[in-house]
């Protein structure tokens, strides 16, 4: 994944408003960020999303259950609703709520997904928001190619 050419911005939760648009070196930042600054989340742009259907990234805390989140768009058709669905529900390893979601939005035409990246397999909160991101890519990849199998 090339993240070379990447807008990041770095945004209030309750306001949305920009804090700080921010450069990649910002990618070298511990995903645990995060935890010291539950008001913010971060906007992620990368033409590199096109190859995994997704616009655009948000990455926060979640308020309630303190779970890192990827917050994403992703193109698929409403009918797979239910292989997303067993996707997440397969590959997000945890005892506790897998406080995950996945809405069709028929108006945007796409899943909205809230991903907790702490029950993906090989998340680390010392890693960087670079490899968060990263992370986060190659588990929507994989999601993708689940969807490929099962038309």
């Amino acid at each position: 994944m090339n993240l070379e050419k990447i807008y990041l911005e770095r945004c209030d939760k309750e306001t949305e408003e920009t804090v700080e648009i921010e450069s990649p070196k910002f990618l070298d930042t511990s995903i645990s960020y995060f935890k010291k600054h539950l008001n913010e989340f971060l906007y992620i742009e990368s033409s590199t999303f096109n190859e995994i259907k997704v616009d655009a990234l948000s990455i926060e805390v979640d308020d309630v259950f303190r779970t890192y989140m990827a917050l994403f768009g992703l193109r698929a058709q409403k009918k797979h609703g239910e292989a997303i669905k067993n996707y997440l529900e397969e590959h997000l390893h945890t005892d506790a709520i897998k406080n995950y979601s996945a809405l069709f939005s028929a108006d945007e035409g796409l899943w909205e997904i809230n991903l907790p990246l702490d029950y993906i397999e090989g998340f680390k909160e010392d890693m960087t928001i670079g490899q968060a991101i990263s992370l986060t890519y190659d588990f929507v990849q994989n999601l993708l190619g689940h969807l490929q199998e099962n038309k």
